[in-house]
This record gives structure tokens, sequence and C-alpha cells, in this order.
């Protein structure tokens, strides 16, 4: 890239050329400047080319001295004048007479220009500034309804429900896992898989992630284990390396690989879980947008209004089946979510399936099988080895769900 130096002046003058004319004056001095002539008092504007006054001379008597020709109205002051001899001071005294007038007219069309777009108003005084009561419209009353607007589901979408709903429940069933791959796993068992999905729930708390996310990881470790046999000593890093994928898919701000290594108590090297996260995502195919219970049970409280501590306890009872693969992997994850949404209801208000969820396409009698499994993990939640997601839903954030008795029947 060449740097060259200031333009040659007269150069510049050239561009100004018109057509078959000499070179007029630049209305600015190099280097941006106004012109030197523009800066004087009389404000005198460049001299029009010589070939316009050939065409319309100006006679010297005293008739026509200072007189625009006749056909010539448009100009507003002749090439030149003539100069009168006058008393001492008296020019002076026209000069600044001259130079008041134009400033007059100077403002006289400065306020024409700011009046001719109409007359307004003042503004109305604030009465009280301060003034945060909501009895009239007013500002705070738009934000109010824009907060409203900001905390509405943007899963709810009435006409498109059904059909959402019929999508999920097709890619459930194409992104199920099999239901015993664990006998064919040589090294590992079910009660492995416990401790790593109940670490998960930790790791979860530990960097605030979604519940989301927890459910989509242990879909991939399930669905992968269940393509691929694992040694003991690397299913943590199978978990750890699915629950990287999950948080990529499902949060904002997912955290480092770095942070994932950490937490494994630097057991493995950062190429070892990308190695793992490429080597998983060639089993799975890529289909990471996997169906879950977390999923359906959205799609439930869309049908079924109900009030938050039942929605919280359908959350936590969809976790505790998380926790064992036997028996919950040979139930698809709607049913699962069906299951857990009637017995917090049932627990909490005492209501039985509604009618307003058939349009899931269960029934009361298909949810009874898994239902009752259900019900046993519940009242065995306290004596489970792994008490993660119960300590989870003991917060005040999930108003304390699974500090809740179960009941002892259920009454079908």
């Amino acid at each position: 890239m060449m740097l060259t130096g200031a333009a040659d002046p007269e150069q510049e003058n050239q561009e100004n050329v018109p057509p078959g004319g000499k070179a007029r004056l630049p209305d600015t001095a190099p280097g941006g400047r106004p012109a030197l002539a523009l800066l004087r008092g009389n404000q005198r504007r460049p001299t029009q080319p010589q070939a316009a006054h050939s065409q319309a001379p100006w006679s010297t008597n005293d008739d026509n001295c200072g007189k625009v020709p006749a056909g010539k109205a448009g100009n507003k002051q002749p090439a030149f004048a003539i100069h009168v001899d006058e008393p001492d001071g008296e020019s002076r005294k026209r000069q600044v007479a001259q130079k008041k007038a134009a400033t007059c007219e100077e403002v006289l069309g400065l306020n024409t220009a700011v009046t001719s777009l109409g007359d307004r108003k003042p503004l109305a005084p604030i009465e009280n500034p301060m003034d945060l009561s909501f009895d009239s419209p007013s500002i705070m009353d738009i934000s109010l309804t824009q907060e409203v607007d900001e905390k509405a589901n943007v899963n709810r979408v009435p006409d498109y429900i059904e059909d959402i709903h019929t999508y999920l429940r097709k890619m459930e069933v194409k992104c199920k896992p099999k239901m015993g791959y664990m006998k064919k796993q040589p090294d590992i068992t079910n009660n492995m898989r416990a401790i790593l999905v109940d670490w998960l729930v930790e790791v979860g708390e530990e960097y605030k992630l979604q519940n989301e996310t927890l459910h989509l990881a242990v879909n991939y470790i399930d669905r992968f284990l269940s393509a691929m046999s694992v040694l003991r000593g690397k299913l943590q890093l199978v978990g750890t390396a699915a629950m990287l994928l999950a948080s990529k898919f499902e949060e904002i701000y997912p955290p480092e690989v770095a942070e994932f290594v950490y937490i494994t108590d630097d057991t493995y090297t950062k190429k070892q879980v990308l190695r793992m996260e490429h080597l998983i995502l060639k089993v799975l195919a890529f289909d990471l947008a996997a169906p879950t219970i977390h999923q359906f049970l959205t799609q439930y409280f869309l049908h079924q209004q109900t009030n938050a501590k039942v929605e919280f306890l359908s959350m936590y009872l969809g976790e505790l089946s998380l926790i064992d693969a036997d028996p919950y992997l040979k139930y698809l994850p709607s049913l699962i979510a069906a299951a857990a949404f009637h017995l917090a209801s049932y627990t909490i208000a005492g209501q039985t399936w509604p009618e307003s969820l058939s349009k899931t396409g269960y029934t009361l009698e298909s949810l009874k099988p898994c239902l009752m499994d259900l019900h046993n993990t519940y009242l065995r939640a306290a004596q489970h080895p792994q008490q993660s997601i119960r300590e989870k839903y003991k917060s005040t954030k999930y108003h304390g769900v699974s500090l809740i008795d179960p009941p002892e029947t259920l009454n079908l």
C-alpha cells in the first residue's frame, strides 16, 4: 500500500473547470478549510465567468447604477459596484448597517425554518416524578405488561401442540436405548450406572445447568452403552463427554472443556474428553435432539394447568427414574412422564388422570405398570444409596417437594 502526499492545488482546480470555461475558485481551501474569500465580512460570492457579463453589459449613468437589467432579475448582486465618494464616517456606518441587515435576514430565515414545522404546544409538566401509583396508564404499566409477556411460555402454541406431540412421540421411539443392554456389558453394572447418574446430578447443580441437560446426558449414555462395550475405568469418561455434549446442545453458556476435566479430578485429560465426545457423536449418528421425560412433562403442563408443587413433584419423580436402569429403560419417556404427572397430582391434590390428557394417547389403564414401579421408587427414595436428586429437590427453589411423604397406596 503506497502513501501519497497532498494533492496538487492546480490539479484540484482543474477538476472544477466547467466545460468550455475557466477554472472556478474552490469553495474550500486545501485541507478542508473555507476559502479566504468566504471568510470576508462582505460574504461575496466568487465572480461569474466573464462570458456571462458580456451578454448583459451594465450602464454607468445614474439611472441604471446598481440596478439589475431586464431579464436578469434572478441575480442578487452585480458583478461589480460603482464607488461614490461619501463624507468621512458615512462609509463605515453604511458597512455596519449592511452587516446588521444581513444578520437580521439570517435570523428571520432561521425563525421561518423553525416555525414552518407548525405550531407546537409545550409539554405538560410532570406533576410528581416520583409517583409510582398504577391507578392510571403510565410507563410503569407498559413495563409491567412487557415483563408479563417475557415470562410467557414459548411452548404455548395451541395451533401446533398436537403436531409437536405427535412428532416427539415418533422421535422417542427412534432415540430409545436398548432395554437389556447392561446384560451384554462385560465390566459395568446397573449400580455403577446409578452412581454415574447421581454424580452428573451434582455436576449439574454445581454449574447451574438446566434439568433438560441432565436428561439429555443420560439418554446419550444409555444409547452409547447400548452399542459399545465400556470398561469401568472409562465409564466416568463416557458420562463426562455426554454431559459436555448435552451442555453444548442445551445451554446458552456451556462450561468449558477444562471445567469438565477439573470435575473429574484430572482423572482424564482434555484430549481424552474430546476424543470420547467425538466417538459418542459417531455412535449416536449426531442425533442429539432426543425427546426426554422433562420435555414431555412440559407438554403435559400445557394440556393441564396445575400449581407449582405438582409440577416440581412431577419433575422430581421423573429424575428419580433416571437413576435405575431397571425397570425404567423398558418404558418410553412419554409414558414415564405421564406416570410421574399422575402420581404428583394424586399426591398433592388427590386427582387422578384427567380427561384433558387423553389427547396424549395414554389412559389410566395403560399407565398402571409404570405407575406402580414409580410409586415403589418414590416410597424407597429416602433409603436409596444415591441421594443427590433428593437433596436437590429439598431446596426452596423446588418448594422442597422431595420432603413430601408419598401416598402409601394408589387408588387406581
